[in-house]
């Protein structure tokens, strides 16, 4: 650690983008206070939250400004598997839940080295076959992923998710895939940079940030409180 740089400096940047923001009491505008079903996993996609944003293998500055997260797509599924599904309060049987299997394997305290894993099936997800199996009464017991069976024959990616920083403000990042099924299978895999909205809620005149390609293989970006990065 250099004289100009701190312990807080290296918290600026951290695993603070939210698993959900999906179905939870920040992102609350219902008439009677239902928070835990007002939004939804499927309604996310078309709706923009106000308070916070999710991602998967997520990563953001630490007022949750600018966001990093993963993006994949196996062919087989309606939409882009981009955050962490699961149900609201009145579609899982024993309360909202999230239905994925993913780790944290490994953290440091100043977050300059992070790593996660997400198992992602090569068969659809089947999004529809959780909600209508948690619909039973509360007597049984909850109905997951894996009971689904589509781990079935090991026909999954597994997707390692790495951050580091060999300084405060410099993000290295690396993700490895590994098919595990017994044939070929396609993947398209997008990494996401985004912008939280806050400029749109009245939030002290602020601007919109900017976001552009600079060259070849660089992007500038500028944003009041993070300055250019």
């Amino acid at each position: 650690m250099t004289k100009t740089q701190t312990p807080s400096c290296w918290k600026k940047w951290g695993p603070y983008l939210s698993e959900r923001q999906w179905g939870t009491v920040r992102e609350d505008y219902s008439p009677h206070g239902t928070s835990w079903d007002y939004l939804s996993h499927d309604m996310a996609r078309s709706r923009a939250y106000r308070w916070g944003e999710d991602g998967i293998g997520g990563f953001s500055d630490l007022e949750q400004r600018l966001c990093i997260g993963i993006g994949l797509w196996n062919h087989q599924d309606p939409i882009l598997k981009e955050r962490l599904y699961g149900l609201t309060g009145q579609e899982g049987n024993h309360g909202e839940d999230v239905k994925e299997v993913y780790y944290y394997l490994d953290a440091t305290p100043s977050h300059d080295y992070l790593k996660m894993l997400y198992k992602y099936p090569q068969a659809a997800f089947p999004y529809q076959q959780l909600v209508d199996r948690n619909r039973i009464d509360k007597s049984h017991p909850e109905y997951e992923l894996l009971d689904t069976g589509v781990f079935d024959e090991n026909r999954y990616f597994d997707v390692f998710v790495e951050y580091g920083r060999p300084d405060p403000d410099d993000i290295l990042i690396q993700v490895t895939i590994v098919n595990h099924g017994p044939e070929p299978a396609l993947l398209d895999f997008l990494q996401q940079l985004w912008f939280r909205n806050t400029w749109s809620w009245g939030r002290g005149g602020e601007s919109k940030p900017r976001m552009k390609r600079s060259g070849s293989q660089s992007m500038a970006i500028h944003h009041e409180t993070l300055g250019d990065l």
